[in-house]
């Protein structure tokens, strides 16, 4: 199926930047609606932002980050990205990248990444 893997998590102070990336494994990379979503201690996942499959005409955000992050994808590398500017301490959380594929066998299925770590100091 897809096999995700996230990286460029860290640590990083309040006002900072940072950029994520997925890498996804597979040959269905381009037909996966891509997400990003958060979970921080104590609380639910959230999707932080999303961009349609194909060239990702289209993408959504969450309201706390609308401004400040950026969805972005490359299908001939198989990655979509997530640039992450004016850091906030409540931007702390694990970060998880989604596939879900809108055709194919696997349609509607979630896959998810292990997830990245940022914290965000103030």
């Amino acid at each position: 199926q897809v096999h995700l893997v996230e990286s460029g998590g860290g640590l990083v102070q309040a006002g900072g930047s940072l950029r994520l990336s997925c890498a996804a494994s597979g040959s269905i990379f381009s037909i996966c609606a891509m997400g990003w979503y958060r979970q921080a201690p104590g609380k639910q996942r959230e999707l932080v932002a999303s961009i349609t499959s194909g060239s990702g005409s289209s993408t959504n955000y969450a309201d706390s980050v609308k401004g400040r992050f950026t969805i972005s994808r490359d299908n001939a590398k198989n990655t979509v990205y997530l640039q992450m500017n004016s850091l906030k301490p409540e931007d702390t959380a694990v970060y998880y990248c989604n596939c879900k594929p809108m055709a194919g066998p696997w349609y509607g299925s979630n896959n998810w990444g292990q997830g990245t770590q940022v914290t965000v100091s103030s």
